[in-house]
């Protein structure tokens, strides 16, 4: 929370400097229009917002409880057991997405493009696309057509998420498009935190993203999952080439990364749940000591213990269950944002759909190799742990790519969606659970209800997105 403060305030700041000269010297300028305010003061807070309070923030702790690789140590109710009321998301929509991602990106996308400041419109575009798709994939249909135009429409309508969906390719043709185009001389540089202003690897992130929205919808209605495959082979195929192109967000020591403050000791007790323990650890996965830290509080050192999900006890000592590491939860930890690795499961997955199982377990296999290359993984180590995954099979092909993306992409918000897309890993309904299922969706917020009722309101946490058909 202090960093949503902290850059709501500069941005704030930023617009009362940038804007007062000219509101003063201008006696015949309409107060009601929008303050303008120059590219690099919007960049980072919008960065940081996104990163801090959405991809690290209430939205990535919430399903990561639901996907069984969180526990908190809490008295009953907690999230973890589906309790989410609409109250619960209010600051995620109403102050976090809406006014300081999406908006904000509006107004420097409208700074940008008239003033042919390529590189920012690129950035403004793509960053909306993964907003916008994030926003969606919680909550169903959501505004957008009409949204943003304060005070013109009050009420804006909700669009079907089928629609949001070819606005978010939209969007991404639109960052393209600007991303090839002549650079200039007002460009990002430092203020863009992810980049750096580099047009070539937000190109390559823009390509790994219309592949993961391709076959997001490779259930959907109306969609063939071949199609989609197809679609997204051919935008990996000008994606990450390694490592090294991973979108992420480097943190300074003196600010922390969110997964620091998610889990430090005044978050409550947030643990490692016994079922992603279990996993990995069952798997013999060298990746264990890196994800998580031994039970401190044990009698015997070394020692790995997750939190049963859903338990009604509170444990005096929460050190006895294992703790997010250092790699992911350290004080200057990167936040991930899209990596290879992930890149290569959903290239492994389009192509079991388009050329079988064979085709895809070498490729299965370099996701797995890419994930313990970026975690330092010893080159002995995953040799041996990959010599233990069988040949892929028309039976196991998805299964287990699902599975070990699910662990790939620890912490993330993937998991959660592809779960609700191809119904893997398998999970169980937690015990004291506070409905008795697995929540398909978010609740609309209490503010957004009230102020702006729309029929999608009577859905219910049971109620599958557009996309989710897996049953």
């Amino acid at each position: 929370m202090k960093k949503y403060i902290r850059y709501s305030f500069v941005l704030a700041i930023g617009a009362l400097i940038f804007s007062g000269c000219k509101k003063f010297l201008n006696i015949n300028k309409d107060p009601n229009d929008p303050l303008t305010v120059p590219e690099v003061v919007i960049v980072p807070p919008v960065e940081v917002n996104l990163a801090t309070n959405v991809v690290g923030g209430f939205p990535a702790t919430t399903v990561n409880y639901w996907m069984q690789q969180l526990s908190i140590n809490q008295a009953l109710p907690t999230v973890e057991i589906y309790f989410i009321q609409p109250a619960d998301v209010n600051n995620t929509w109403s102050f976090t997405v809406y006014p300081n991602i999406l908006e904000n990106l509006k107004l420097m996308i409208q700074e940008a493009e008239p003033a042919g400041h390529t590189q920012y419109a690129a950035i403004g575009f793509a960053l909306s696309a993964y907003s916008l798709a994030i926003t969606t994939d919680l909550w169903g249909d959501v505004p957008w057509s009409q949204a943003l135009q304060l005070p013109a429409i009050l009420k804006p309508v909700y669009d079907p998420q089928q629609t949001i969906y070819g606005d978010v390719q939209s969007l991404l043709d639109s960052a393209l498009y600007y991303a090839a185009q002549p650079g200039s001389k007002i460009a990002p540089s430092t203020d863009d935190y992810i980049y750096g202003g580099d047009m070539t690897a937000w190109t390559k992130w823009i390509h790994m993203m219309k592949a993961r929205y391709y076959l997001r919808l490779s259930n959907a209605p109306g969609r063939t999952a071949a199609t989609q495959a197809d679609s997204a082979l051919a935008e990996l195929a000008q994606g990450f080439a390694s490592n090294s192109d991973n979108a992420l967000m480097s943190y300074p020591t003196q600010d922390g990364s969110p997964w620091f403050e998610n889990t430090d000791n005044a978050a409550g007790g947030v643990v490692l749940a016994k079922y992603f323990i279990d996993m990995i650890q069952g798997n013999n996965d060298p990746r264990l000591p890196i994800l998580a830290a031994p039970a401190s509080a044990t009698v015997d050192s070394g020692v790995y213990i997750g939190r049963p999900s859903g338990t009604d006890t509170v444990y005096n000592n929460p050190y006895q269950f294992s703790i997010v590491n250092t790699a992911y939860a350290g004080l200057n930890a990167p936040l991930y944002l899209a990596t290879y690795s992930e890149q290569l499961f959903i290239q492994a997955e389009a192509t079991f759909i388009t050329q079988g199982a064979a085709a895809a377990d070498p490729i299965y296999r370099a996701a797995i190799k890419a994930d313990m290359d970026m975690l330092g993984v010893a080159g002995a180590d995953e040799t041996t742990y990959l010599a233990t995954k069988p040949l892929l099979t028309a039976n196991t092909a998805l299964p287990s790519i699902i599975t070990e993306k699910y662990v790939a992409d620890f912490l993330g918000l993937e998991p959660y969606n592809d779960w609700r897309r191809t119904g893997f890993p398998v999970l169980t309904v937690v015990p004291s659970a506070y409905v008795p299922y697995i929540p398909r969706r978010w609740p609309y917020p209490t503010g957004e209800v009230l102020a702006n009722p729309q029929p999608q309101d009577s859905v219910t946490l049971a109620s599958p997105v557009w996309w989710d058909t897996e049953k």
